[in-house]
């Protein structure tokens, strides 16, 4: 997306701010359950008029607008392999979310009966076996099967962990001018190409066939792409991202047999040994043969939530979520929730940052300066 195309775009933002809200059907606050009549969105700040709570605490949206929201995520990043093109959308890909439904039979002295399970996100690529064996390893709460606390608490962290506006121009409301816009533009470009990545799950020492995997990917794309400059540089990237402090004959060998001749692994996160039976969790960006995670230990080295759907952030040698990475690049309002791009912003004393039109009361909208009855 492009500049002028983003501002024509925004400039007609303001007719659906209010889609949504409202009584009949709106989602109800997860915090004040029954005392919330219905999510009615406030006019730029991500909270609701009714009670005051944020929108993540009322989870609005379904499935599809998840999947086109990680779909928008993704492309143009290493991990746009996971997404799809959207026929007839301009280019659009959807994220290719993996369900997964186990099927297990009820024994009984009657006809047999069977007992399905849905897990509304699993990891992608793997047996049913291996994607059961990482489920179990996950805090049930944390388990994504439909219909429970589970599913739920991902969808909150989709909206939490990363957040629209993090990424999508049209979806901020306090960007003024064509410089803000290219500066984010530019911002998430960046962070698509040098820092975001999806994890992928394995058996400890499956890494070579990994990285040999992920090599054979970036070539495909650059062949079907037919661009011969553009397939060294992203060679060259690959090696960077997947560079690591062993020898370069003993990284070639790994990725020829698919494993490495390691005896023993240790979680990146907790630091304790890793069985071998058990999988677990490798980051392209960190390094396919120098860091694994068990799969309860991949999470934001800032809030320590579980990393969902495992997409993080690569900085500084740290796993982040989304919305921690962004805000330690740019100062986030604690008005509207959204990054701020202008050069002039306000600072608390405490480190909190306000757009200045949104340094003012919930209430009564007066800086917060001035005493008010609020």
């Amino acid at each position: 997306m492009d500049v002028s195309s983003a501002m024509e775009k925004m400039s007609v933002r303001a007719t659906a701010v209010g889609a949504g809200g409202g009584e009949g059907g709106a989602p109800k606050c997860l915090i004040c359950e029954e005392s919330c009549s219905g999510y009615q969105p406030h006019s730029w700040r991500k909270a609701c008029m009714k009670c005051s709570c944020s929108t993540t605490d009322h989870v609005p949206g379904n499935d599809l607008e998840d999947d086109q929201r990680m779909g928008r995520l993704l492309a143009d990043s290493p991990s746009s392999h996971l997404t799809a093109k959207v026929k007839g959308g301009g280019g659009l890909r959807m994220y290719k979310r993996n369900r997964m439904i186990v099927t297990n039979p009820v024994v009984s002295r009657k006809d047999p009966t069977f007992n399905t399970t849905t897990y509304d996100w699993a990891p992608a690529g793997l047996s049913q076996k291996l994607a059961m064996q990482y489920m179990e390893l996950l805090p049930e709460s944390q388990r994504p099967v439909s219909g429970t606390d589970g599913a739920l608490e991902r969808r909150r962290q989709l909206l939490s962990q990363l957040p629209i506006y993090d990424q999508d121009p049209m979806k901020c409301q306090s960007l003024a001018s064509e410089e803000e816009i290219s500066s984010m533009l530019l911002f998430v470009k960046q962070y698509k190409q040098e820092v975001l990545g999806v994890g992928e799950v394995a058996l400890p020492g499956e890494a070579g066939g990994l990285r040999e995997a992920s090599i054979q990917r970036t070539a495909k794309e650059a062949k079907d792409r037919s661009d011969k400059k553009d397939a060294v540089q992203q060679q060259q990237q690959q090696q960077q991202h997947t560079s690591t402090n062993s020898s370069l004959t003993s990284v070639a060998s790994a990725a020829t047999n698919g494993t490495d001749d390691k005896t023993e692994y240790h979680c990146t996160g907790c630091h304790s040994e890793v069985a071998k039976e058990n999988p677990v969790v490798y980051a392209e960006r960190a390094g396919y043969h120098s860091a694994l995670w068990h799969p309860q230990c991949f999470v934001c080295s800032e809030c320590g939530q579980g990393l969902v759907d495992l997409v993080y952030f690569w900085s500084n040698q740290k796993l982040l979520c989304g919305r921690h990475y962004c805000q330690l690049e740019w100062p986030r309002c604690s008005g509207c929730d959204e990054l701020i791009f202008c050069k002039s912003f306000l600072t608390a004393k405490d480190g909190r940052t306000w757009h200045p039109q949104h340094y003012c009361c919930w209430k009564c909208g007066q800086s917060l300066d001035s005493p008010c009855q609020h």
